[in-house]
């Protein structure tokens, strides 16, 4: 996994450890994945297929839900997750002029 690492033994996803090119073959979970889109540095990729309401696991906790079933090496991003953090954990209120 030299394009990919797993930061926790518990995470369903993988990071980029570099730009992964359209059309790129990586070995994900010993499967070949073939990358119809770039994916760029830092973003996750699925080490698992992850089910629609799924939590995805990043750093060794969930750090969101998937919003519809992830394929083994899927990109996963705001397009397929949702944050389960409450409003009240953003700073956008400190930014809002009264």
């Amino acid at each position: 996994m030299e394009k990919l690492m797993r930061i926790h033994p518990d995470d369903n996803v993988l990071v980029a450890k570099r730009r992964i090119e359209a059309g790129e073959q990586v070995e994900v979970g010993g499967e070949t994945v073939i990358f119809s889109n770039p994916i760029g540095l830092g973003h996750k990729i699925a080490a698992t297929a992850i089910g629609k309401g799924e939590k995805v696991i990043k750093f060794g906790i969930p750090i969101g839900s998937a919003t519809e079933a992830i394929p083994l090496g899927g990109h996963v991003h705001l397009h397929n997750l949702k944050s389960d953090y409450l409003p009240t954990y953003t700073l956008d209120h400190e930014f809002i002029e009264k």
